[in-house]
C-alpha cells in the first residue's frame, strides 16, 4: 500500500457539495492499495502511521504521534498514488489494486486506525471527491509498504 500523510489543522472531503468526512487537528491520509496487498498490509501501514512522531511536543519538536496528541484522521482512497509516468505524458494506473480489492483494503486501513483509538472518518470510495485541508507545517510524508 501507499500513503501520503499530511499533518493538518483540519480537513474535509465532500461529494456533490455534501461533507462526507472530516477531521480536526491530525492527519489527512491518502491511501492506495496495490496488487498483492492484503488486510495484514493495511493493518501494518495503519500501525506505522499511528506511531509516526510528526506532531509537535511542548518544546515544538516533532516528537509525538497521532494517538499521543488525541488527533483525528481523515482517510481518502487515492488510486492515483499508483501513477506510472515513465512513458509519455498520460499516467497509467495499472499498478493500483482492482476496485473491489482496493475498497476492502481501504476500509480495513481505516478500521485499523479506529482500532488503535484514533477517531477516523473517510471519504467515499470511487466517488468524485473534493478535498480541502490546511496543511500544518507543512508536513507531508510518503509511505510505501514495499520500501523500508
Amino acid at each position: 500500500m501507499r500513503a501520503l500523510v499530511q499533518r493538518v489543522t483540519g480537513a474535509r472531503v465532500s461529494v456533490d457539495d455534501d461533507i462526507v468526512g472530516q477531521c480536526g487537528p491530525g492527519a489527512l491520509i491518502l491511501v492506495c492499495a496495490m496488487p498483492g496487498d492484503d488486510p495484514a498490509t493495511a493493518t501494518a501501514l495503519a500501525g506505522k502511521i499511528a506511531k509516526l512522531r510528526i506532531f509537535r511536543d511542548p518544546e515544538g519538536k516533532m516528537n509525538l504521534s497521532l494517538g499521543q496528541t488525541g488527533g483525528s484522521a481523515l482517510v481518502v482512497s487515492q488510486f492515483t498514488l499508483a501513477a506510472d509516468t515513465r512513458r509519455g505524458n498520460r499516467p497509467g494506473f495499472s499498478g493500483a489494486a482492482k476496485p473491489v480489492e482496493a475498497e476492502a483494503l481501504y476500509l480495513a486501513f481505516a478500521a485499523a486506525l479506529r482500532n488503535r483509538g484514533i477517531p477516523t472518518e473517510t471519504g467515499r470510495f470511487g466517488a468524485d471527491m473534493q478535498v480541502a485541508l490546511t496543511n500544518d507545517g507543512p508536513v507531508t510524508l510518503w509511505l510505501d509498504t514495499e520500501c523500508p
